[in-house]
Parts: structure tokens; C-alpha cells; sequence
């Protein structure tokens, strides 16, 4: 049990609101089920409404995000928060109570920056350009999504001016996402880690074409898809009584409580992958949701720390664990059962290999682990440049097929496959691309402190259980919710900072197997 849950349980389940905390937590009941409420209509948004439907929808939304946001900036919140405070001085620093205020604190502070007209605008704004970048994707159509994505950067640079910031524009913006992290960390670390992945990645391009994925590139039936997307989410902890898995064009998880956390996807008709490993990251976001302790419901506690801590999860599960020899020794029979014209000719070592074959690809999303983290420095960089206004939105295709060519060594044949291919810049979420990097070596770091704490997950990842595994993630990080900030968990956790160097261990030691390098 949670430190401080025994004393929440008591002032709510007698209902005595009466207290300073208890009409603090009847303020955030509220708002959290509104927020909630939006988050209902983002998700039906993107896999159910009709495209007709869209303007009502950004009013919806609108309405709400303006209430929301008008009830957790008024003046009642923060006397609220601060007579919870005084009420609760001597509440322990790892208690909920404790948690909970200084959490609200700062999201308080944060969200008076922001008037309310700028917020509807924002919600506006952002939801037209969603539209926009659907079809433009679609058609592969850059100059129809120009002037909204021109509007969207305008919003970030506003937006990191009303945060405000001491050295660089970006922080204010990254720091909503990974707080307390600056850009300087950032560049620092990735630097650390293109200097430490390039020669890998040397090391087996010279090693030529050893790994044979063509078999994953044939038509796979849709239905059958869907149907061992079910099958498989479960294997790595996901539970289905407490979720939903919808269809999407650019995949995502979502939690409307702990009891209802839904994942998404898409189905090539031609290639194995996407389907696969985006249930498999989905499911990973997801569980982390399910895991958060029932105590901290209906609260902003009752969510992941960070999105680089929430990404750890992600990729876990859809490399640590789904892309493993041990997961598919255990379901790949499954999969060839259900693929059997595909896939009959071909061993589980052959699908181990070709599904972690290293290769620069045009998507980020089907990028290799190896190469994933190219995709999100790339990111990065311009989203920089972006809001230093160093880039022009007119330049942004040509600047992300240079980068593309510094980095990866290719340059995609087409926008869709380019610039427009993420859905971020619909709204101004600039600083949320670096958590995925940053999930990469939260998870390394994680996985490798939970294997030295319990080596038993290692005979069981060989046989393709995460049953010891998910147990040390449960106690050790989803639990908490967003009670500790990203820099206490992991320091918590595995007793050290951030670090790349267990994600280039993990690395190094999987692909010099793979490739039989010296």
C-alpha cells in the first residue's frame, strides 16, 4: 500500500469534505472529469467520427478545454491548494496528500501563464489542423497543411513566451513533457548517443544485407491482423476486461481512468510490422495506466510521470520484451498458424532477425531500434529551429530531407513519408519528440536495474512470460502515478541520473548477436 493511501481512503469514504484537502480533492474530481470528458471525444475523434462532424467537434472541445481550464486557474483553486498545504504540513514528502499539492502546485502555476483565450485558441486551432494534416497526409499535399502548421509554431512560440524560460525557448516548452529537463541536457546526452550508435551501425553496414525481411513485405490479411492483435496484447500484460483496441491512421493509447486505458492501431495489407509492434507499444503505455494505484483515481497522480517515462514503458514492451528471441520461441507458432502461407517456410530465428534487421526507413514509427533514436534527433533539431525562427515553415520539407540525408542516409520520395508523416504538429506539442529517445534509455536503464534487483525475469523472458517483469514495474514505477518527478523515479529506481550507457550495452549485445559481429 501506498504511503498516506490509509488517511485518503478515510476522508473519502466518510466523506468528510469538510476539511481543507477534501474540498481541494472535490475541485480536482471535477476538472478531471471534464478533462476526461474531452479526452472521450478526442479518442471517438480519431476512430469513429465522421469527417463531417469536425467543426461541431473543435466547439466541443473548445467549451470544454475553456472550462477546464477557467475552473483550475481561478483564484478558489489556489486558496484551495494552499489551505490543503497548511492543513497537511506534516503529511510525509511520499504520501498522496503531500504528492497531490505539490503537483497541483505546479501545474497551477504553469496554467495561470496561459489566458484563457489563448487555450481556446490553441484547442481551435489545433483542432482544424488535425483535419488538415488527415488530407494532406493523405494526398501527400504539404502546401495545404502550410498555413495551419504556420499557425501551430506561432502557437508554440507564444506559448513558451507566456510559460517563459532563463536560457533557451525550447526548455519552456520541452519542460511541460520532461519536467525539469533542459534542451542543453538533451543535446548533451543525444550527442552521447549518435556518437556511441554510429559506429554500431557502421560495424554492421559493413556487414552487408545478412538479414532477410522480405517475407515480412506480402499481403497479410486484415482480419487476421486484428484478430492476433488480441491475442497478443495480453502476453505482455494488457488487459483487455480494462481496455479496447481501435483503428487509427497515426496510433496512440489513451486512459480515461485506470479501468478503462484503450490502444489503438493501423493494418498494412502488405507488412507485418506496423500492426504488431504498434499493439505491442500501445499496450505498454496502457499498462502503465492500468498499473497506477487505485488510490490516486480521479486525480492528475493517476497518470504517467513524464512522456519519457511513460515512453520507457512503450518500448519495453515493444522491443525489450516484443522484439526478444525468448517472446517468439513462445508465440511465433501462434503467428505462423495464423499466417501460414506467409510464414511457413520460415523459422522463429528467421523472424527473430528479420524484425530487428537494421535498416534506415523513411518512417519513424517502423524505425528500428537502432536507428530510431536518428528519427527523433532529427526531430529535435528542427523543432529548435522552428521556434528560434532560424527555419521557415515554407523550408520545412527540404530541411527534413538534408537532415534525413546527414543522418539516415536517405531521403523520402515523398512528404507523407517525410514531414508530414507524425501528427505532433497539428498542436503546438514542440518538446514532445525528444521523450521518445528518452524513453529508450529510461527503459534500458530500468530493464537493466530490474533484471540485477530480480534475475529470475531473465529465465522467464526466454520463455515469453512477463509475469516477473510486470510485478517489478508495478512496485517500482506504475504505481506511483505522477507522485515523483522523472529525475526522483529513476533516481529512486535504479540509483543514478539518466544514463545512455545501459540503452548502448542492451544495444551493442543484441545486434553484435544478430550480425555475428567480432
Amino acid at each position: 500500500m501506498l504511503k498516506g493511501s490509509s488517511n485518503l481512503r478515510v476522508l473519502i469514504g466518510k466523506k468528510e469534505m469538510s476539511t481543507s484537502y477534501g474540498k481541494l480533492l472535490e475541485k480536482v474530481y471535477e476538472i478531471n472529469d471534464i478533462e476526461k470528458a474531452t479526452a472521450v471525444l478526442s479518442w471517438d475523434r480519431e476512430t469513429n467520427m465522421p469527417k463531417a462532424g469536425i467543426t461541431a467537434r473543435v466547439q466541443q472541445m473548445t467549451t470544454l478545454n475553456r472550462l477546464s481550464h477557467t475552473l483550475f486557474t481561478a483564484e478558489e483553486m489556489g486558496e484551495l491548494i494552499e489551505a490543503a498545504a497548511v492543513e497537511l504540513e506534516d503529511a510525509s514528502y511520499d504520501s498522496n496528500e503531500a504528492s497531490l499539492i505539490r503537483l497541483l502546485r505546479r501545474m497551477y502555476d504553469n496554467a495561470r501563464k496561459l489566458p484563457p483565450e489563448f487555450v481556446a485558441r490553441v484547442s481551435e486551432v489545433g483542432g482544424h489542423a488535425h483535419g488538415a494534416w488527415v488530407q494532406a497526409r493523405e494526398n501527400d499535399d504539404f502546401p495545404s497543411f502550410q498555413p495551419w502548421l504556420e499557425q501551430v509554431v506561432e502557437l508554440g512560440q507564444e506559448m513558451a513566451e507566456l510559460y517563459g524560460y532563463d536560457d533557451e525557448m525550447y526548455d519552456a516548452l520541452l519542460d511541460k513533457y520532461e519536467f525539469d529537463m533542459k534542451t542543453a541536457e538533451v543535446r548533451e546526452t543525444f550527442a552521447a548517443v549518435k556518437r556511441d550508435l554510429v559506429p554500431l551501425r557502421e560495424a554492421i553496414e559493413e556487414r552487408g544485407s545478412m538479414v532477410d525481411d522480405s517475407f515480412l513485405h506480402q499481403p497479410f490479411e486484415i482480419g487476421k491482423q486484428k484478430q492476433f492483435a488480441h491475442f497478443i496484447a495480453p502476453k505482455v500484460g494488457y488487459d483487455f476486461s480494462r481496455g479496447h483496441l481501435g483503428t487509427v491512421v497515426h496510433p496512440f493509447a489513451i486512459s480515461f481512468s485506470r479501468d478503462d486505458s484503450r490502444i489503438t492501431t493501423r493494418w498494412y495489407p502488405d507488412f507485418l510490422n506496423p500492426f504488431l509492434f504498434g499493439t505491442l507499444h500501445e499496450s505498454g503505455h496502457a499498462i502503465y495506466e492500468q498499473g497506477t494505484h487505485p488510490d490516486l483515481a480521479r486525480t492528475p497522480l493517476a497518470r504517467g510521470t513524464s512522456l519519457g517515462i511513460h515512453e520507457s514503458q512503450s518500448r519495453m514492451m515493444e522491443n525489450i520484451v516484443g522484439r526478444s528471441r525468448g517472446f517468439w520461441n513462445a508465440y511465433y507458432l501462434p503467428l505462423q498458424s495464423t499466417f501460414p502461407e506467409q510464414l511457413s517456410g520460415y523459422s522463429v530465428e528467421d523472424f527473430y532477425k528479420a524484425i530487428n534487421k537494421v535498416q534506415p526507413s523513411f518512417i519513424r514509427v517502423e524505425a528500428d531500434e537502432l536507428t530510431y533514436s536518428f528519427h527523433i534527433i532529427l526531430r529535435f533539431e528542427l523543432e529548435q529551429a522552428l521556434m528560434t525562427g532560424d527555419l521557415m515553415v515554407r523550408d520545412l520539407p527540404a530541411a527534413w530531407n538534408d537532415k534525413m540525408d546527414e543522418l539516415l542516409g536517405i531521403v523520402p520520395p515523398t512528404d507523407a513519408e517525410g514531414c508530414l508523416q507524425d501528427v505532433h504538429w497539428t498542436r503546438p506539442t514542440f518538446g514532445y519528440f525528444p521523450t521518445y529517445a528518452l524513453g529508450n534509455l529510461y527503459s534500458a536503464q530500468f530493464y537493466e536495474t530490474a533484471v540485477a534487483q530480480m534475475p529470475e525475469i531473465i529465465g522467464e523472458m526466454e520463455e515469453g512470460k512477463t509475469v516477473a517483469l510486470l510485478a517489478w514495474l508495478r512496485e517500482n514505477i506504475h504505481q506511483h502515478g505522477r507522485k515523483y518527478t522523472p529525475r526522483e523515479l529513476v533516481q529512486r529506481v535504479t540509483g543514478q541520473s539518466l544514463c545512455h550507457e545501459p540503452f548502448i550495452r542492451y544495444v551493442t549485445a543484441k545486434f553484435s548477436d544478430i550480425y555475428d559481429l567480432s
